[in-house]
């Protein structure tokens, strides 16, 4: 009786994790969805302002390092980079911060020959460093589940001024990478400095667009002025927005797992439960007949 009363017990609380982990994978699966439109939003936005670059440069110019500006400065001999690791506020997603944070650190071992200053987004990522015993320069704590644009537009402000002030050689960013739902990859970003939009528009050429000519007003380096700061910003935005979408997949997927193999431990323990109640009531029966025979 007392094993059956033993099972019957984790039975009960196997339920009740079953029904936790199915309420959360519900949630996670509906934040999912919000958080697809918002990327899928922001890729055309950000496409759209790659193509307007690269038009501006080939206007300019239309030859390799003809366009010119602060945000495109590549140091021979970079001493400096400043890492960004964007990872979760709460756990229970699998092996997202994991992966994340595997990245970033086979970054830093590479910048063998400069300094790396570590700046973290999430609680996850900054206890790690400290249980590693990692110096993290800046936590931007206040960038929770759902980054504003506000908040990722003004620390896309402070890497552009440490950068042309020349604090920094590069600025890169580790955040976990959308592809598909089935398909998440960890990735280091290069966010400063930029690409060359003189390559990217000769690129879009070969690939058998047409280029269009226009006529500017103003000119096309002041328009590159502004529209290069938008470009730094806009792709920070985006690694935001993907790290989001990344975390809400791993874990929906999770508990997903986690709900399958607490329904397999109910069957096992259903099992269990009647195997050992058929026993007690066989020993019972058993012991029935063994005292009525004894009073014969």
């Amino acid at each position: 009786m007392a094993k059956t009363r033993e099972i019957k017990r984790r039975m009960k609380a196997v339920s009740n994790i079953e029904r936790i982990t199915k309420t959360m994978q519900m949630i996670a699966t509906a934040r999912f969805q919000a958080a697809l439109r918002v990327v899928t939003q922001s890729q055309a936005y950000a496409q759209k302002i790659r193509e307007l670059v690269g038009e501006l440069a080939a206007a300019q110019g239309g030859e390799e390092g003809s366009v010119s500006h602060p945000l495109l400065r590549r140091a021979e001999t970079p001493q400096r980079h400043v890492l960004l690791a964007l990872t979760s506020q709460r756990g229970l997603c699998g092996a997202y911060n994991t992966n994340v944070l595997r990245a970033a650190m086979a970054f830093h071992r590479q910048q063998a020959d400069g300094a790396v200053d570590l700046e973290v987004v999430g609680k996850k990522g900054m206890a790690y460093f400290q249980f590693n015993g990692i110096a993290v320069s800046r936590h931007h704590d206040h960038i929770g589940d759902k980054p504003q644009l506000a908040d990722v537009e003004q620390l896309a402000s402070d890497h552009i001024k440490a950068f042309t002030n020349g604090q920094c050689d590069g600025v890169h960013v580790a955040y976990m990478g959308f592809e598909t739902i089935a398909r998440q990859a960890p990735r280091v970003q290069t966010l400063l400095p930029l690409a060359d939009p003189g390559a990217a528009s000769d690129g879009a050429e070969r690939g058998g667009q047409v280029a269009a000519s226009y006529d500017y007003s103003p000119d096309p380096q002041s328009l590159l002025n502004e529209l290069l700061p938008v470009t730094v910003k806009t792709q920070l935005y985006q690694c935001f927005n993907e790290a989001v979408l990344g975390e809400h997949v791993s874990r929906m997927i999770a508990m997903k797992n986690a709900t399958d193999s607490a329904s397999k431990m109910s069957r096992q323990l259903a099992l269990r439960f009647n195997r050992a109640r058929q026993a007690s009531i066989t020993t019972e029966l058993t012991e029935i007949v063994s005292g009525a025979q004894s009073l014969e």
